[in-house]
Parts: structure tokens; C-alpha cells; sequence
């Protein structure tokens, strides 16, 4: 049956979930493309639908061997005007699944750095940093509420993957969390233009670093809490850095202590 009625329920369903209240409420979001539907499975993440575009099963778009392998979940087969109508890219490839989130919040301490996003409003930058933390070997971010969802469309795309190897934990109390952090031996440290340490002078050993908004930096009342402000070196003329490049540059100078 191929689904060819945009106010189909089911279909209505999958296009409410473009909004950040009924991602939360329903515990799923959307991914979209052929790559991250093929990472998905391989990645053995929970996926609940699998919506594919009639007219691509025909025209070469989808190949055999990707057919086969969607059939083993739950597919549903729509027009490619209804496929238009619940996806969110100019020229999409027929093919996206409904991923249901994590269902641990649980902070793992086992790791020796943690990092925080302190309402940090980019799809992009956000997307950036979650494939920084997979890349150093990192498997969880904490983000305050103020932050862009993490499951926006946007940002899944940019993170090429890796929103399903790291664990987003949302923070309702940002600074609950950072006392709570605290109690388990971790230092926390903001990062800030004024009277901070170079990143060179860390140990990166239970660590919790705060990464904030683009414009704005940290927020106050979590400068107040840091136990360390921490800085990159400028040495031109240059002031600062994109949050995503400099949380990539810490979290490799985190990569080159520790690990290399």
C-alpha cells in the first residue's frame, strides 16, 4: 500500500515531529537521507519507521541491496508529494526513518572530560560539536535548556552520525547539574575571555568543560559556579573563536594529553 494523502494520520504524525515539543513528547525525532538511514541501522539504533519515496524504488535512486535491507523494518511507502510534505531538505533522496531517542539521562563519569553547551543557538555549530566529542573518543554532552535541540533536523544532519554514538543528556537546571557534577570530583571549568587560564595549563582529568553562546559566552551565574575559567591564546588580532572550532581545539589539545 502506498500512502498518497498528505493528512493521512500516520503521516501527520511523522510532520509534528519537525517540532521540538513533540519530539520530546513522543521520545523520537527524524533522520533523513540515505547515508544516516544506512548509519542508523549499521549503528543497530531503535528504529521505528522507515518512510521511502515510491518513485525512488523505480528510478535507481535507492538500489537493490538498500531495499532489501529497509524491508526488515517497518516501511511505509508514500507519493513523492507526500514524501515532500514531511521532508525538511530542498532535494531529498526518498528515503527517512523515525529514530526513537536514548532513554538514559544518567551522567557517565567514567569519562575523564565532560562537556557542556550553555545555551549555544547554532544547528551547525551544534552538529559540529557532537561530531568533535565522537571524534576524541567522547560519548555524552550536556546541554542547558535554553540550548538549540540537539534532534533538530538541522543539527542531525550536521553531525554526520555521530547523534547516534553520543548521548545527549538535557538539563533542566544547569546549575544543579554543575553541583551535582562537582559532588563526583570534577573540576568545572567555563570558558572566558577575562582573567582565565590558557587551555595548555589544564589537566584534563575529571573535568567538566563549559562551552557557552555564540554572542554572549558562559552565562554569569555559571562563571559564578566555575572553579577555573580557561581560554585559548589569541596571538593576532583575532578576539575569539567559533564556539564549534574552539571547542574543537580544546577537546584535541584534551586528546593530545591524554591519549596520544
Amino acid at each position: 500500500m502506498v500512502i498518497s494523502s498528505k493528512d493521512n494520520e500516520q503521516i501527520r504524525q511523522i510532520r509534528k515531529l519537525r517540532e521540538k515539543k513533540y519530539r520530546n513528547q513522543e521520545k523520537k525525532y527524524i533522520i533523513e537521507g540515505i547515508k544516516l538511514v544506512k548509519e542508523a541501522i549499521t549503528e543497530g539504533v531503535s528504529v521505528k519507521n522507515i518512510i521511502v519515496c515510491e518513485d525512488c524504488t523505480t528510478d535507481g535512486t535507492l538500489d537493490k541491496s538498500l531495499l532489501y535491507e529497509i524491508a526488515k523494518f517497518n516501511c511505509l511507502y508514500v507519493t513523492k508529494e507526500v514524501f515532500k510534505s514531511i521532508s525538511s531538505v530542498e532535494n531529498p533522496q526518498g528515503l527517512l526513518a523515525i529514530i526513537e531517542k536514548r532513554n538514559t539521562q544518567q551522567i557517565d563519569y567514567s569519562e575523564d572530560v565532560i562537556v557542556i553547551l550553555d545555551n549555544v543557538q547554532d544547528p551547525g555549530n551544534i552538529g559540529t560539536i557532537l561530531r568533535t566529542i565522537d571524534s576524541v573518543g567522547l560519548s555524552q554532552v550536556i546541554i542547558s535548556n535554553t540550548t538549540v535541540d540537539c534532534y533538530n533536523p538541522k543539527v542531525v544532519r550536521s553531525t554526520m552520525g555521530a547523534i547516534f554514538r553520543v548521548n545527549v543528556i538535557q538539563s533542566q537546571n544547569i546549575i544543579e547539574i554543575l553541583k551535582e557534577i562537582k559532588r563526583h570530583k570534577f573540576k568545572i571549568c567555563a570558558t572566558s575571555l577575562e582573567e582565565s587560564k590558557s587551555i595548555y595549563d589544564v589537566e584534563y582529568k575529571k573535568v567538566a568543560i563549559v562551552m557557552g553562546n555564540e554572542s554572549k559566552g558562559v552565562s554569569k551565574e555559571i562563571l559564578d559556579v566555575s572553579e577555573q575559567n580557561i581560554k585559548i591564546p589569541m596571538l593576532g588580532k583575532t578576539e575569539s573563536l567559533n564556539v564549534a572550532v574552539a571547542t574543537s581545539v580544546i577537546l584535541y589539545e584534551y586528546l593530545r594529553t591524554s591519549k596520544v
